[in-house]
């Protein structure tokens, strides 16, 4: 297995050469190995995918700390691939929380990982700029402080709660990468030129954008002349799985027919990736 400061390496070379990448998101070390096979070069964790993978809805406190980090670790152990970690709000409102986060994700063996504004709060979704900012600069100096590199993803959650603000977004993004975020991401961003005014705001810091939601549907070749570098899909993978579940139930108890095995992976084939 390569060692955690290799992949922390490779995880940061891949930030820094030309072009951009897709960093898809296994939920559990299955999906990991999957995606492993098809020779993507790093992989994301996915807070949505694991819960559901849990039967659980994708809320704040639905999943804690230790059960994120153990599906991290997983994920980790189960390829030789740089991982990154969702860290959602670090677990915590406070700056320590945030940094307590990041040394214990890395503690999992993690490449990186992403602390977001979101609250998780309805009533209050995102946090003041000013809080939000002191706590990146902790996660920040939590990630400088360890002994390999860790790539920390600060986001800007407005869009993917209903506040498309572009003007605070960006305000927030600026603000992360002069704290030293190594990555800025904004959830939600499907316009074209909202996305290129991203990019162009935090220059030349690298940007993640997700595709795999409703209204998203540029290409890599499209986004990466947007100038973005890195292309996630969130919990995308796992609601597919989860989908073909779902359309396979329908069709056996409405029409009691079983169909659906046809587009299913062969047993032999599934066997033969986990045992390598």
């Amino acid at each position: 297995m390569a060692s955690q400061a290799n992949k922390a390496a490779a995880f940061e070379a891949l930030h820094a050469r030309p072009g951009a990448f897709i960093i898809p998101n296994p939920w559990d070390a299955g999906s990991a190995k999957i995606l492993a096979s098809f020779g993507f070069e790093a992989l994301a964790t996915t807070s949505a995918g694991f819960a559901f993978a849990l039967g659980r809805p994708d809320a704040e406190g639905a999943i804690g700390r230790d059960e994120t980090l153990a599906n991290a670790r997983a994920i980790v152990e189960a390829t030789d691939l740089p991982v990154s970690a969702d860290l959602e709000n670090g677990f915590g409102d406070g700056p320590e929380a945030c940094a307590e986060t990041v040394r214990a994700a890395a503690a999992v063996g993690v490449a990186g990982g992403s602390i977001e504004d979101a609250t998780g709060r309805a009533e209050a979704p995102i946090y003041g700029f000013d809080a939000s900012v002191r706590r990146v600069q902790a996660a920040v100096r939590a990630a400088r402080a360890l002994a390999h590199p860790f790539v920390l993803t600060a986001r800007a959650e407005n869009f993917i709660c209903n506040r498309p603000d572009l003007d605070d977004t960006i305000r927030r993004l600026q603000a992360f990468a002069e704290a030293g975020a190594d990555v800025l991401y904004a959830p939600g961003l499907t316009a074209r030129d909202d996305i290129a005014a991203v990019v162009r705001a935090v220059a030349p810091k690298p940007v993640n954008v997700i595709m795999g939601l409703a209204g998203a549907s540029l290409s890599v070749t499209e986004l990466a002349a947007l100038g973005v570098k890195r292309i996630s899909v969130g919990s995308a993978l796992a609601r597919a799985a989860l989908g073909a579940v779902y359309r396979a139930a329908q069709e056996m108890k409405t029409s009691g027919t079983f169909d659906f095995a046809a587009d299913a992976v062969p047993y032999g084939k599934l066997n033969r990736l986990f045992q390598g």
